[in-house]
């Protein structure tokens, strides 16, 4: 609901993964000498996109980025602080980005540890101006089967394992619709002139489009062929969605700052060799050298396919939006599985 989402900056520090960074009053000191620095400049500029009294909505990742631009329209200015190409659990922001961040109108984050080098920068802002999405499109834990309990959105996700909640939840479209129309729920309350929320019900209907024309494109993949082997725990909310198997990946947990060891790549091996999986999916945002090792081991009926996880592709890449990354990756996975 709608109240809740206020509460969402409030549990954020929670629901991020802990990284090195100036502890203390050293910590503060530094965000605080950041926001001295390049406040003025930022806030004399405008909005880069928008009129000086237009609001301005700043998005850390480029799938919630395209997801907000296409509930805005031209009503209001959006900045995305990730470029395309860049890794969600690895981006640090600059010092103009966190300036950005404490002049924005809305900033909204996906959360439940996925901007994990963020953390002190969101921790600095009013946390009434932070959405995170992630927490309320009904987060799964990692390790989801009859055993498993429920996630809990507003614990520490340090573990990204077990129970931790799942942060990919932008690969599941039909969550997506929830996402859109909670953006435009939120921004009305900004400004009700807008009537957000009826663009969110249109985008919502092209998500909804895409759903069909995913579920379409798996059709082919037979029943025995729908296992798959991923890079890291990016594909959950996707497999679950269109009866896929996720039977290993290459990477351990839920974020690609995890490395394998020699043991846990060995017995992937085995998993792929036993299942007769085909494929193992990498990503385009990270080296797929691992995954290269591990299908080289099991021999040259394995292939290696570069999906769109955790960024949106370059324009032309048929992946520049959030529903073409989805229609794309599906595409892929059915001709490495067909």
């Amino acid at each position: 609901m709608v109240s809740n989402v206020n509460d969402n900056g409030s549990h954020y520090r929670q629901q991020v993964e802990r990284v090195t960074r100036p502890t203390g009053t050293r910590r503060g000191a530094w965000l605080l000498a950041v926001l001295a620095v390049v406040a003025p400049s930022a806030s004399c500029g405008g909005p880069p996109d928008g009129t000086a009294d237009s609001l301005t909505v700043v998005v850390t990742t480029t799938p919630l980025g395209d997801l907000v631009r296409n509930v805005v329209g031209e009503a209001a200015t959006v900045e995305v602080l990730m470029p395309v190409g860049a890794d969600a659990h690895e981006f640090q922001l600059s010092a103009e980005q966190v300036a950005r961040l404490a002049t924005a109108d809305l900033v909204v984050v996906n959360g439940l540890g996925l901007e994990a080098r963020m953390e002190d920068a969101l921790e600095t802002i009013d946390g009434a101006k932070v959405l995170a999405l992630a927490p309320l499109l009904d987060p799964q834990p990692f390790d989801l089967d009859a055993s498993s309990e429920p996630c809990d959105p507003t614990a520490s996700q340090d573990d990204h394992e077990g129970d931790a909640c799942d942060p990919h939840v932008w690969t599941d479209p039909l969550r997506m619709v929830d996402a859109a129309r909670i953006v435009g729920r939120r921004l009305d309350q900004l400004d009700p002139s807008a009537d957000f929320s009826a663009r969110a019900d249109e985008y919502a209907a092209e998500l909804m489009r895409a759903d069909s024309e995913i579920t379409e494109i798996l059709s082919v993949v037979p029943a025995g062929s729908r296992k798959i082997v991923t890079n890291h725990e990016a594909l959950s909310y996707f497999a679950r969605r269109y009866e896929l198997d996720v039977i290993g990946v290459v990477i351990p947990g839920g974020s690609t700052l995890a490395a394998p060891s020699s043991a846990e790549l060995a017995a992937l091996v085995d998993v792929i060799e036993e299942a007769g999986a085909r494929a193992i999916f990498a990503e385009t945002v990270e080296q797929s050298a691992l995954a290269e090792a591990v299908a080289s081991e099991v021999g040259d009926d394995v292939s290696v396919v570069e999906l769109y996880t955790e960024s949106l592709g370059e324009p032309g890449s048929g992946a520049d939006s959030l529903i073409g990354m989805l229609v794309t990756n599906a595409r892929r996975i059915a001709e490495a599985l067909e």
